[in-house]
This record gives structure tokens, C-alpha cells and sequence, in this order.
């Protein structure tokens, strides 16, 4: 694969897909660009959006060169995330999703963390939940269960070479495709909780995948 960034490569990508989510895109894009580690790109992965995603995000692009934009038709978060993960230039891959923010220091915390773990491959945690904390159990769909004893796909942090060895997101699942990376993953590399806050996670946004499945 030709690296067409070097030797500019950002350290870290952000993976942002989104469908119809023009009016939460501010928030999510501006929390990217307040970010106090500035050494990073945004790769808007687009789901086949029909509403004006792209005229929000071409005004960001206008003003920031360290966001990219990519637009498909309607194939679902794993496709897209997998997407987003191949055109990444980054040493490690994080994400943000469309309806969510970071907090200022969310992505220098953890570069710095696997800077000085350099061990670990894959780290997840420290999120904020505003609104219900309760989602659905991904092997029995009648029940519910709290956050907490979830793994929040969005604070994923990682090596960009280990999502690409291990083939990315499964495109046939369509619920909590992030927990079962992670279970693949933690057979074969080193992962660790990272409960530092920095990730606001919301989960009262109409038509997400946690409230509609």
C-alpha cells in the first residue's frame, strides 16, 4: 500500500462514522478539533447520509486540513468503521461517533498512556453516560444491563496495525460488533482497561443502534 502521507503522518486517526447525524456533527467535529493533542487526523466515514452531513462537514474541511471525508451508500457501522480503519494513517486508531464528544484532553491521555505501556495493543474505557445507562444484552435481547458491565466500542484505542491484522469489525453483526473485536482480540493481544474520563457517550440520541435494535 502506498503511505502517500510520509514522512506527515498524523500519530493518531479518528474513525468518525455516521449516517444522518447532521445535526449532532458540530458538537462531535468541534470536540475533535479542541482536542489538546494535536498531532491527529478525522476521517469522517459517511453511511450513505441523506441528509446535509456533507455540507456541515465540507465547512470543517475548509478550515482544518487534518479532516478527510469519505461517502458510500448505506452498508452499516462495521463496513464503515473497516473503511475508515483502511484509510487510516495514523500509528494508533481511535474513534468518535457522530452523536458523542471528547473532552479536551481525551486523546493526549491516552497516547500518552500506551507511549508508556508500550506493551499493550488495544485499550477501552472511560466513558461519560448522559442519559439511560441500561442497553440491551447482546446474547439475550429481552434484557437489559448496565453500562458498566459493558465494553464501550467508541473508547477503543489502539495500534492501527492490530485492527488491520485482525480483519477490522465484523461486517455480519450488526449489534455490538465492538465487544466481539474485543473478545477476538484478547486471545491474541494485549488489552487493558483505561477508565480515564474523557469519552461522552450519549445515549438518548433518536435512532441509534443501542435504542433501536
Amino acid at each position: 500500500m502506498i503511505d502517500i502521507y510520509r514522512p506527515k503522518n498524523p500519530n493518531v486517526s479518528v474513525i468518525m462514522a455516521t449516517y444522518n447525524r447532521a445535526g449532532y456533527l458540530e458538537r462531535s467535529i468541534s470536540s475533535f478539533i479542541n482536542q489538546t493533542y494535536k498531532d491527529c487526523e478525522l476521517i469522517i466515514v459517511d453511511d450513505g447520509s441523506e441528509d446535509h452531513t456533507y455540507e456541515i462537514v465540507n465547512n470543517f474541511m475548509s478550515a482544518h486540513s487534518n479532516i478527510r471525508y469519505l461517502k458510500h451508500t448505506n452498508r452499516k457501522l462495521s463496513l464503515s468503521k473497516n473503511a475508515g480503519i483502511k484509510a487510516a494513517a495514523g500509528t494508533y486508531i481511535a474513534f468518535l461517533d457522530s452523536d458523542d464528544e471528547y473532552k479536551p484532553d481525551y486523546l493526549e491521555k491516552r497516547v500518552e498512556f500506551m507511549k508508556a505501556n508500550k506493551d499493550i495493543d488495544l485499550i477501552e474505557g472511560g466513558a461519560i453516560i448522559i442519559g439511560d445507562p441500561y442497553v440491551k444484552d447482546k446474547y439475550d435481547l429481552t434484557k437489559r444491563i448496565h453500562l458498566s458491565e459493558c465494553l464501550i466500542g467508541p473508547t477503543f484505542f489502539g495500534k492501527a496495525e492490530i485492527f488491520t491484522s485482525l480483519d477490522g469489525f465484523d461486517k455480519n453483526i450488526f449489534y455490538s460488533e465492538d465487544s466481539f473485536f474485543w473478545e477476538k482480540a484478547e486471545k491474541v493481544i494485549q488489552v487493558k482497561k483505561f477508565d480515564h474520563p474523557g469519552y461522552i457517550y450519549y445515549r438518548d440520541t433518536p435512532g441509534s443502534i443501542c435504542n433501536s435494535i
